[in-house]
């Protein structure tokens, strides 16, 4: 089953492909049958620079439970740190 969820976002970052490091500026994510990861549906994301063309992205494909974790590290990284990120933490967490 597709799931078609898909969430697009405008982001500020760079990444590295064949050619080396490229900027990125756009992140679609997406729950759906994966290209490689051995799993029936994955958390998948591409990192863009349309402006580059096709070479300008990196994909990556997660295991949902990966995903979520992964999802928590940068949450826990980014909130250790708020004084650096221009963010406050938020007392929700």
């Amino acid at each position: 089953m597709c799931t078609y969820s898909t969430e697009h976002l405008m982001i500020k970052g760079s990444g590295k492909g064949p050619n080396g490091w490229f900027g990125v500026k756009e992140a679609t994510v997406y729950f759906d049958h994966p290209v490689h990861l051995g799993v029936e549906h994955s958390l998948n994301i591409d990192f863009l620079e349309p402006e580059l063309g096709p070479s300008a992205r990196v994909a990556v494909e997660l295991e949902a439970g990966s995903a979520r974790r992964l999802a928590e590290a940068i949450i826990r990284a980014l909130d250790q740190m708020p004084e650096l990120t221009g963010e406050l933490v938020r007392a929700d967490r």
